[in-house]
């Protein structure tokens, strides 16, 4: 007789989708929303796997670095959702899969929900309520307020849905190395993705100055000239326009020269130097502390 699937019904799938609500409730500079997205995986955990130490095993899984915007989480919960129960039920799924297909998911996504919901969605509904508001109408707060909540709580159970089946579809093939196609596609997006976003995240910016050079006349603003009041301020940002300096003197620091060689080369070489000391196994709050220690230093002796 053949041993009875284990399957997540809609309740572990709702209790999956209330409890990522909370998916920042302990974010930290560690790993970020790992604690959240563990605690939003416990329903499915307890359903899926019967021994402590299964269900220790799986917790720990999910204790790993997790970052990306709280309301795009839920796709990526979905598909998490249907790898663990393949898993639970004797698919060759290994913990190497399921995070990589996390971290190959969460770097793209991420991009995706700032400009969606912080951008369009919210601003929109908050003008609407503010409108409301500002004309003496009490229901312009609570209609921003019951609107947002009912976006994004359909968006997110939804797309967890979505993400569930999709992930079902994923793990059949297992004999056509399907999940491992995925897998390696994901992470490769997903390590695309943030490299990109290096220059963006990481600033680092070197004071010293290497050169001055006195401009001649007519490539400054002369500030003595210009008329008082608005006038003058409306002919500086003219001329600025026009391609003149804001000062006589043109000032080259060594941030300058590092950018006409090749820009954003030392936030590069910072995060090149941070996943080196990972792979060496060194803690990331002892790297993190270290960046403070060594910014504020550099900064005293005006290196930075």
């Amino acid at each position: 007789m053949a041993e009875k699937k284990i399957a997540l019904d809609k309740r572990d799938r709702l209790a999956v989708c209330w409890r990522s609500t909370f998916i920042q409730g302990s974010w930290n500079y560690e790993r970020m929303q790992n604690g959240g997205w563990c605690y939003a995986m416990i329903p499915a955990i307890k359903k899926l796997y019967k021994t402590k130490e299964d269900r220790a095993s799986a917790l720990k899984r999910h204790m790993e670095f997790f970052n990306t915007h709280p309301y795009l989480a839920s796709p990526i919960l979905g598909v998490t959702l249907a790898l663990e129960e393949d898993r639970a039920n004797g698919a060759a799924i290994d913990d190497t899969a399921v995070q990589g297909v996390k971290v190959g998911m969460m770097g793209p996504l991420a991009g995706v929900g700032d400009p969606v919901f912080w951008y369009t969605v919210r601003p929109m509904l908050g003008s609407v309520g503010a409108s409301l508001a500002l004309g003496g109408n009490v229901l312009g707060p609570i209609l921003f307020f019951v609107l947002w909540n009912i976006i994004r709580w359909a968006f997110m159970w939804y797309t967890q849905e979505f993400g569930y089946r999709a992930g079902s579809h994923i793990t059949d093939d297992m004999s056509g190395g399907m999940l491992q196609y995925v897998t390696s596609l994901a992470s490769i997006m997903g390590m695309f993705v943030l490299g990109a976003l290096i220059e963006r995240w990481v600033s680092i910016k070197f004071t010293p100055v290497v050169s001055k050079t006195t401009l001649s006349d007519g490539a400054y603003i002369n500030w003595d000239k210009l008329p008082h009041g608005a006038a003058g301020i409306k002919e500086a940002l003219t001329e600025q326009a026009n391609g003149l300096a804001l000062d006589s003197t043109k000032v080259t620091t060594l941030q300058n020269n590092l950018d006409q060689l090749i820009p954003g080369l030392m936030a590069l070489l910072l995060t090149f130097l941070c996943m080196w000391l990972l792979k060496k196994k060194v803690s990331p709050i002892v790297i993190i502390i270290g960046i403070f220690v060594v910014g504020i230093v550099f900064h005293v002796i005006g290196l930075m």
